[in-house]
C-alpha cells in the first residue's frame, strides 16, 4: 500500500503528513464559469436582481468557501491562507452570456492551495445560480479548472491556454 500516499497500513484513508515538506510560497489560478440568459445578464450588470449584489455575494462566497476548504473536503489539511483574490470577466458571444470566474490563491507553507482556488470558483458559480434562480433555473455551470499553481516540491504547473 505504500505507493498510495493516502491510505494506511490497514487500506484506510489517512490525511498525509505533510510536516517534513518545505514551507515555501504557494499559490494557485482556478477557473469556471455560468452561462446565463440575456436577462440574467441584465439584472446582474444593472444591480437588479431582488437577492441583491450577485457578484458581490458570489465573491464573498467564495472567499468564504476558500477558508473552509479542508472542512468540505476530507482530505485536505487547513492551511493559513495569504492572499485570495476573485475576479468575474463577462463574455458575450451569439446571444450566450458567460461569466468567467477566476480565483487567486496564496500561502506560505508546506502544502498547495490547489483545492482551495477550485473551492473558491465552484462557490462562486453555485451563488450565482442560487441568486438568480429565481428568473431562470436553465443556467449551466461550466467547466472548473486549475489554470496554474507555483510552489511546492512538484513545481509549476501552468495549463495550455483554452481556446
Amino acid at each position: 500500500m505504500s505507493e498510495f500516499t493516502h491510505f494506511n497500513e490497514q487500506g484506510r484513508a489517512k490525511m498525509v503528513d505533510v510536516s517534513s515538506k518545505n514551507e515555501t510560497v504557494r499559490t494557485a489560478i482556478a477557473r469556471s464559469s455560468i452561462i446565463v440568459n440575456k436577462e440574467i445578464y441584465e439584472r446582474i450588470t444593472n444591480n437588479q436582481m431582488k437577492k441583491g449584489d450577485v457578484l458581490a455575494v458570489a465573491q464573498v462566497a467564495g472567499i468564504m468557501a476558500c477558508k473552509k476548504t479542508a472542512d468540505i473536503i476530507p482530505m485536505c489539511h487547513p492551511i493559513p491562507l495569504t492572499g485570495i483574490d476573485i475576479s468575474f470577466e463577462w463574455q458575450i458571444e451569439n446571444e450566450e452570456y458567460l461569466l468567467l470566474i477566476q480565483a487567486f490563491v496564496k500561502t506560505k507553507g508546506n502544502t498547495g492551495v490547489e483545492m482551495e482556488a477550485l473551492t473558491a470558483v465552484s462557490a462562486c458559480a453555485l451563488t450565482v445560480y442560487d441568486m438568480c434562480k429565481a428568473v431562470d433555473k436553465g443556467m449551466i455551470i461550466g467547466e472548473t479548472y486549475l489554470v496554474e499553481k507555483t510552489g511546492g516540491k512538484n513545481g509549476d504547473f501552468k495549463r495550455e491556454e483554452r481556446k
